[in-house]
Order: C-alpha cells, then sequence, then structure tokens
C-alpha cells in the first residue's frame, strides 16, 4: 500500500472507510509521521497506550485543534520544552475550557467532581430508568417501520437518559433538544480551517452553560431532594466550592458528548445486526452474549476514531523522534485493531476473549467517565429489540438491497457514525 500519497486528513473516501489504511498502519507502522501536513499519527495499541499515560509528555491542549494547531498561538513556541507557553496560551485554542482538553492537575479537579456527579448508585437509578424508557420509546419506533433509527430514536433517546442522570426537570428537556443542535461535536469538521486566534466560536459547548449555571445557582439558594441539587452542592477534592460556571462547563461536556458517542455506538451495532441475518440469530439465541457484542462493536467500529495531542517535549515514541510542538492523532480506532494485540483484528467476533481492552473509551485519567452509560444504553436497546421483534432488516429502498448496501457517515476524521440509518422490524404479535 502507498500509504504516503494517502491523505487521511482530506480525503472522503477515507470517511467512509478507512480501516483498510488504519489496519495497515496499526500492522506496519504504528507511529507514522504522515507526509502531508507532519501529522504523527499513533496506531499501534502499546504506543497509544504509552501516549495516554503521558499527559506532562502529551497534552490533550489540542484534542479538537486540528492539523496545525501551533498555528492558532501568536507565535509558534520553540525549543525542547513548550509546557510553560502552551499552559500560558490556551486560551487561544478551541475547547479550552473544556475537562477533554485540560491536563493535570486542572484535569485531576475536574475529573474528580464529576465522577463525584457518576456514582454507581446515581448509574444503578438511571439503569433502571432505561429500562423503562427504552420500552417507552420503542413503543413509538417500531410501529413506523421502515424508521429512520437515528432520528426517531437513538438522538431523543440519550438525550432523556442523560437528562434523567442529571436530574434535568422534564419540562426543560425540550429546550435542550433545541439547544443540542446548536452544539454540535467539536472536530466535526474534516479539515480544520476556519479557526481564529480569538476564543470566540471555539467553545461549542457555551449553549449550555446559561442554563445549567442558573439551575446551579438556583439549587444552592434553594436546595432541594434532588439530583441538580446534589450536583450544585458538589466540592472540589481540596474542599473549595467550584463556581457555578465551572459545574456548567463539566455538566455541559457529559449532557452534549454523551449523547453524540453513544449515538453512533447504537446507529453501529444495529446495523450489524440488521445486515448480518447470522449474527442477528446468534444473539436472539444466545442474550447472554448481547454485552460482549457491545464491546467487540467498541473494538472494531467505535465511535471515536481518533483525537488530537500536541508533543510538549522532545521525545521519541515506537522509535520516531518527537520534537516538541509536533501534533499528533492518537487513532483509538486503529489501535483497537493492531494485530499484536488482537487476534485476526479486522473479523468481529463475539466470544473474542480480550476484546474488553480496547480503547473506544480511553484509557488512565481520560477514560470516558460516561463508559457505563453508554454500555448499558446500546445492551439495553438491543436486549429490548431482540425481544420485541422477530426480524430485524435494513430498508433495502433507502440502503439498497443486500450485497449493495450504500450507508453515509459523518464527514470526519475524528468520529465513525452513521448520519442515518433505515431499518424495517417485525414486532411480535
Amino acid at each position: 500500500m502507498d500509504i504516503d500519497s494517502l491523505d487521511y486528513f482530506s480525503d472522503p473516501l477515507l470517511a467512509l472507510d478507512p480501516y483498510g489504511l488504519l489496519d495497515y498502519l496499526a500492522a506496519n507502522k504504528p507511529v507514522y509521521r504522515e507526509p502531508h501536513h507532519g501529522i504523527v499519527m499513533v496506531t499501534g495499541y502499546e504506543e497509544a497506550i504509552s501516549v495516554l499515560r503521558a499527559p506532562d509528555i502529551f497534552s490533550s491542549s489540542t484534542i479538537v485543534a486540528g492539523t496545525d494547531p501551533l498555528s492558532l498561538f501568536p507565535e509558534r513556541p520553540e525549543g525542547d520544552d513548550i509546557t510553560g507557553y502552551v499552559n500560558s496560551h490556551r486560551e487561544y485554542l478551541p475547547q479550552n475550557d473544556q475537562i477533554v482538553s485540560a491536563d493535570p492537575p486542572s484535569h485531576t479537579a475536574q475529573r474528580a467532581l464529576l465522577m463525584g456527579l457518576i456514582t454507581p448508585k446515581r448509574l444503578k437509578e438511571n439503569e433502571e430508568f432505561i429500562w423503562r424508557l427504552t420500552d417507552r420509546q420503542l413503543d413509538v419506533v417500531l410501529p413506523q417501520s421502515p424508521v429512520e433509527l437515528m432520528t426517531a430514536y437513538a438522538q431523543p433517546y440519550t438525550l432523556l437518559v442523560i437528562a434523567d442522570l442529571l436530574g434535568v426537570p422534564e419540562e426543560d428537556h425540550p429546550g435542550l433538544l433545541g439547544l443540542r443542535g446548536g452544539g454540535q461535536m467539536p472536530g466535526a469538521g474534516r479539515s480544520d480551517t476556519g479557526h481564529r486566534r480569538s476564543t470566540q466560536g471555539h467553545n461549542t459547548l457555551e449553549v449550555f452553560y446559561d442554563y445549567f449555571v442558573a439551575r446551579i445557582e438556583e439549587r444552592r439558594q434553594q436546595p432541594r431532594t434532588d439530583i441538580l441539587t446534589g450536583i450544585a452542592l458538589a466540592k472540589f477534592p481540596d474542599g473549595s466550592t467550584p463556581e457555578p460556571i465551572e459545574v456548567a462547563r463539566i455538566v455541559s461536556n457529559l449532557f452534549a458528548a454523551g449523547q453524540e458517542t453513544t449515538v453512533r455506538l447504537i446507529g453501529t451495532a444495529l446495523k450489524r445486526i440488521a445486515d448480518e441475518p447470522e449474527t442477528q440469530a446468534t444473539l436472539r439465541a444466545n442474550r447472554e452474549l448481547v454485552p460482549r457484542f457491545v464491546e467487540e462493536i467498541l473494538r472494531t467500529e467505535g465511535p471515536i476514531k481518533g483525537e488530537f495531542r500536541l508533543a510538549l517535549k522532545t521525545t521519541e515514541l515506537g522509535g520516531v523522534p518527537i520534537p516538541a510542538g509536533t501534533p499528533l492523532l492518537l487513532m483509538n480506532g486503529a489501535a483497537n485493531r493492531d494485530p499484536r494485540q488482537f487476534g485476526d483484528p479486522a473479523d468481529f467476533r463475539i466470544d473474542r476473549p480480550n476484546a474488553r481492552r480496547h480503547l473506544a473509551f480511553g484509557h488512565g485519567i481520560h477514560t470516558c467517565p460516561g463508559a457505563p452509560l453508554a454500555r448499558s444504553e446500546a445492551r439495553i436497546t438491543i436486549e429490548r429489540l431482540l425481544e420485541r421483534t422477530t426480524d430485524i432488516r435494513i430498508s433495502p429502498e433507502h440502503h439498497g438491497p443486500a450485497g449493495e448496501r450504500h450507508f453515509n457517515y459523518m464527514q470526519t476524521y475524528m468520529f465513525r457514525g452513521l448520519t442515518q440509518l433505515y431499518l424495517e422490524f417485525t414486532p411480535k404479535g
């Protein structure tokens, strides 16, 4: 494969099917400096783990900053250690106020606050709600066959799940859903053009801040026995009380980002079930395999293909010199298919014993805190659909006949997901 001729960051065909290239890189060049933009693509599993375990060297500050993050600063930093410069100029980077772009020690305090909101007790209560919600949503969706699942089911479903987890009153759901239309996932474009040397437009979750700040201030003044009050009264590990905007930023990230990735996970999982009769039959006969099926979906085609890092210090990775200031693309979607970690990685195996070692939800301090929630939503959706139908099919009217299917995917080098999925159901009598 002539990989140097392929521009991963601009070729629309690679958005549709990136796995030929990613599989080749994971197997042959786990650390690869591509020639078009000078990005170091980290596709090997162990190499990706090394990056994730060293936030002091590989900063998350540029996680969605595109292929030339240094151009966003007033000047390009030089030297073998640019940590001080980057930390003092973070306001020039997109999503600079979000936990996903933070590094320790700021990240440590923010994550501790967030994990205090997603307790095992709260997740258990939320899962009980998910079971009820799933049937309620399927009551609407199943009679519509064929139905566009992403819009009719996955998007409102994931919003309602996270709204329940956060204790958002039901009367506020429609307004937040409207805001969600404007709060798109960061990094969703295929190019990094359009960035400015200011903070304006860089924090795409700002649309939620006013709402959550107002709720937090209300609960601090008039506490109730609800979840939002618990969020409003939460403290940092050192005992200090965060400003309302600090809490609002963390909650907004959980609210928005958690929805989007789970929507894509549900779509990818149901596409495979609907398009592979043998897989569907196996799951119908062995419901206990559904959790393992979800893990293999996450491994082979997870919703995050890659995310950027910035080398703060001159180092080396996998034998490749990495000067300070080098942008890296940490390819979760490739590392999960590294043959050194997963045998025959392109094969989809429900019974794969080590599938859960995937990096679809990150690793270490940047492990996605909403991972248990996403797993529950996908698992329960699949279990209830299998229970309430005798057959789930791809709509040939919308996607073509078997063997000639066509699907549209997000045109982005960071995320993997269907934009539409039309399904047909045969409900149980």
